[in-house]
């Protein structure tokens, strides 16, 4: 399901970070240096390109601590951003643009580098029917911004959380005494509209399920040419995902095995942050 970010959702995540970062005592070097009636204007630049995401939460950083902080945003998310691109502008209380500016920045930069990530391998399964998606690892407290972040690279959402679809993974399968059992336990508890997967790491795991209405399978860790085997024996009749082990080097090999679905844990919880700054024009 594609997930929708608004400022509400992200607001209190936002909170909390400049809270840990503020504490009680605030920022002590801007207020030992910088009068507390002092005004600054200042510009978010991209230091190199990428793929921009989460402006709109970098600018409430800003107004967050002076709601009179006048923000110009000139690049949207899902831009493709060169680098020296201005992103927005602040005018506003020198030192609440300062106090903000570590926040705001480690935001954008870390959703813009997985935007920019995702853009990456989406281009490199281009032509292909594979479609890239991210998973549940994501860092904690930030799934909806990050998985916000795959969609303006142009990338997929898996589930959002345990809530939204069944996966019946590894370890379901070995606390349930085998795959099929699994299976038909879930199929008989699912609700309507509710989508159905199944990891399985093996050609004789698959054939197991085949005569089973599931929505999808998950080849798990599998080579491209076990993943072309499945294809051939699935023959359509459900939607197959590949993920484990898969990088930028081999993504190529996997999406023209067939597949329906390239799942990166690794676009979420390990893309590294895109290089944006701030830079003050008085």
């Amino acid at each position: 399901m594609p997930v929708t970010l608004t400022l509400d959702a992200v607001e209190p995540l936002l909170r909390r970070a400049l809270d840990e970062d503020l504490d009680k005592a605030g920022d002590i070097t801007s207020n030992a240096i910088i009068p507390d009636s002092a005004h600054a204007r200042a510009v978010m630049r991209a230091r190199k390109p990428g793929v921009l995401a989460g402006v709109e939460g970098a600018a409430r950083v800003f107004t967050m601590l002076d709601a009179q902080a006048k923000i110009s945003i000139v690049a949207k998310d899902g831009n493709l951003l060169k680098a020296g691109q201005d992103i927005l502008s602040v005018d506003g209380n020198a030192r609440a643009v300062l106090a903000a500016e570590r926040t705001a920045l480690n935001y954008i930069g870390h959703l813009s580098g997985i935007a920019t990530e995702t853009r990456k391998m989406v281009d490199l399964v281009r032509g292909t029917k594979a479609h890239v998606c991210c998973t549940r690892k994501t860092n904690l407290g930030l799934r909806l911004p990050e998985k916000h972040a795959v969609r303006m690279g142009g990338g997929d959402n898996h589930r959002t959380g345990l809530f939204d679809a069944i996966l019946i993974k590894d370890n379901h399968i070995a606390v349930a005494g085998g795959i099929r059992p699994a299976v038909e336990k879930a199929l008989a508890a699912r609700k309507p509209g509710v989508r159905l997967e199944v990891e399985v790491d093996s050609i004789d795991q698959l054939k197991k399920i085949l005569d089973l209405p599931v929505d999808a399978v998950l080849l798990d860790n599998m080579t491209p040419d076990k993943m072309r085997a499945c294809v051939d024996l699935v023959g359509g009749k459900f939607t197959l995902e590949a993920s484990g082990g898969i990088t930028a080097a081999n993504i190529r090999a996997v999406a023209e095995s067939g597949v329906d679905i390239i799942s990166l844990g690794w676009l979420t919880h390990s893309a590294p942050a895109l290089d944006i700054g701030l830079d003050i024009d008085i």
